[in-house]
């Protein structure tokens, strides 16, 4: 199991026992998918595919504020986490991507070809981080800046999919 999950997390060294049993870092760490060794970011955004298809066959205003909720909560939620970890933006905290995610798809048609294109999409922009994401990424701090970035990336994939739609 070592092989795929980190051991060790954090500067403050915690295991992934103490992740699993601390809501907030349960939460924070995408339900668990944040302590995988190799790209946490995609896992963790694996791990919205799910709650964004649930969420889709619940109408546009029900989404939305679910969307707001996770978003505005993930604020406080990463930055504890940061706290717990004594490590700002651990990749392994993920919250930021499942909200991320939910706000690719926020108003397209539910699809499968949606669902991936927007994977992509979110991907590729919480990847590369064009301007402003790498300027809000480097410049704003504790869990409103752990959110931000992502939450752009989201805006950028959804205006794509929204565009190309």
């Amino acid at each position: 199991m070592s092989t795929f999950l980190n051991t060790q997390v954090g500067k403050n060294q915690l295991t992934p026992r103490q992740i699993m049993t601390d809501p907030i870092l349960f939460l924070a760490f995408g339900f668990g998918s944040g302590l995988a060794k190799k790209a946490p970011g995609t896992c963790g955004t694996l791990a919205a595919v799910p709650l964004y298809c649930l969420l889709a066959q619940t109408g546009n205003l029900f989404y939305s504020v679910i969307t707001i909720v996770v978003t505005i909560v993930g604020i406080w939620i990463c930055g504890l986490a940061a706290d717990k970890l004594g490590e700002h933006d651990f990749g392994g905290i993920v919250w930021d991507e499942i909200a991320g995610y939910l706000i690719t798809l926020w108003w397209i048609p539910f699809s499968w070809q949606g669902v991936a294109l927007g994977f992509i999409l979110f991907r590729f922009f919480d990847i590369l981080k064009p301007w402003p994401i790498k300027w809000v990424d480097r410049r704003v701090k504790g869990g409103f800046g752990i959110m931000l970035d992502d939450v752009l990336a989201g805006v950028f994939a959804n205006l794509v999919l929204i565009l190309g739609w």
